[in-house]
């Protein structure tokens, strides 16, 4: 009896090889076809592997990224620039800063890349914003928050929503096929801010309300410049946006400036500076100036061209100055925290879950009450309407204009 049990525990342990996938379909005549479990196997098995997104340095070790799209300044006084000695010496000595820009640009372009290739109906807004944040966070691959990564929360407003959406913990909105999702999205080194905003469709029946918003922020981007009037920029933009029309189900939609939103200009680590750019002419005989940057941003809708806050609030940011307001203990830590890792850049709910905080809205709402923390809910049209954006980020050198965003899609 010994032996016939040490006998079969051998047999047992023995490892018996599976033939290979290969194998049987070399010899189907004499097995018969592959079932279709093995094929699926096969199949899995020979998909490559995802490649992993690695820090944006490594494709440029000598720190030199690429520029961005160069155009002369519009106005007839500003034409020596262009080949002025002196004007070209001072835009070298801003080098670096520069740098800062096209390096936040390249990030920008190959993170929309990825987004545009990737979103698909059905996911879910946190799927699409981790998708795209994450993927900043892998090219920046800064040693903090404040040295480099998103500059802003992605912006992921559908349909009548135009701006400030981005998903609270718990959000279960899907993309659907017939959904205008404006994807607006910020990347930042050492607080460089690079704001540029493209919006994603399936459905063709919405193209010239795209069209007429890619048309007007180009016109914007064109007639931007040193000395150039930001009320003249507004006509520009309204002139060329409301020169199209939209027709959906019979009816026929006259597109228009939501008139309340702007382009802005951009400070170090303060997305929204302080001139804004108009998409309708407004009368502000404010010019822009030699050495600012500009995030040229244009909304078309085909509502009532006027957006109003509505909805569950996730955008926020530290009012700089406001370090002596006396709050709850609890507001005062979380004010700490909101400090050491976002300075005054925006940021949403969902980065303080990222980092570890907890039953903070009593809080957060505290800090809103008492002026420290500016809110920014959503702003929507008229329920049924559908909007759309498209965004550049320029630099006024000395000697041009720099279209830093521009890349091949938009």
């Amino acid at each position: 009896m010994t032996e016939v049990k040490d006998l079969e525990q051998k047999v047992d342990n023995l490892a018996v090889e599976e033939p290979k996938i290969e194998d049987i379909e070399g010899n189907e005549e004499h097995d018969g076809e592959v079932s279709d479990d093995k094929k699926k196997k096969k199949k899995k098995a020979n998909k490559k592997k995802k490649k992993k997104l690695t820090a944006i340095d490594s494709s440029y070790p000598e720190g030199i990224f690429p520029e961005g799209e160069w155009m002369e300044y519009p106005l007839e006084v500003n034409s020596y620039r262009t080949t002025d000695e002196e004007k070209r010496y001072l835009d070298r000595q801003k080098n670096n800063r520069w740098q800062d820009f096209r390096k936040g640009a390249e990030i920008h372009r190959r993170v929309r890349h990825k987004a545009q290739s990737s979103i698909k109906p059905g996911m879910t807004m946190t799927e699409i914003a981790n998708l795209i944040e994450d993927s900043v966070r892998a090219y920046a691959s800064a040693d903090s928050l404040l040295a480099g990564g998103i500059g802003f929360p992605t912006g992921l407003s559908v349909n009548h929503v135009a701006a400030h959406y981005t998903p609270n913990a718990g959000d279960k909105v899907v993309l659907k096929y017939e959904d205008v999702m404006k994807v607006d999205i910020g990347v930042h080194i050492n607080g460089h801010i690079v704001d540029s905003a493209f919006t994603f469709t399936m459905d063709h029946k919405y193209d010239n309300l795209l069209a007429a918003v890619k048309d007007a922020t180009n016109t914007g981007v064109k007639n931007a410049g040193i000395d150039v009037r930001l009320t003249d920029i507004g006509s520009a933009i309204q002139e060329a946006m409301e020169s199209y029309e939209l027709e959906l189900n019979g009816k026929t939609y006259p597109i228009k400036c939501i008139r309340n939103l702007n382009g802005h200009s951009i400070l170090d680590y303060s997305i929204h500076g302080d001139k804004s750019v108009p998409i309708v002419p407004n009368g502000d005989q404010t010019k822009m100036e030699e050495g600012e940057t500009f995030a040229i941003e244009t909304f078309g809708t085909t509502g009532a061209g006027y957006v109003v806050s509505e909805g569950e609030c996730s955008h926020y940011s530290l009012n700089s100055g406001m370090e002596s307001v006396s709050v709850p203990d609890s507001a005062r830590q979380l004010r700490q925290v909101i400090s050491d890792n976002f300075g005054t850049l925006p940021w949403c709910r969902r980065y303080l879950d990222r980092l570890g905080q907890e039953k903070y809205l009593l809080a957060l709402n505290q800090l809103v009450r008492a002026g420290v923390v500016n809110d920014y809910p959503p702003l929507v049209d008229v329920k049924g309407s559908y909007t759309a954006q498209f965004e550049h980020t320029i630099l006024l050198h000395p000697h041009k204009k720099e279209v830093v965003s521009r890349g091949d899609d938009y």
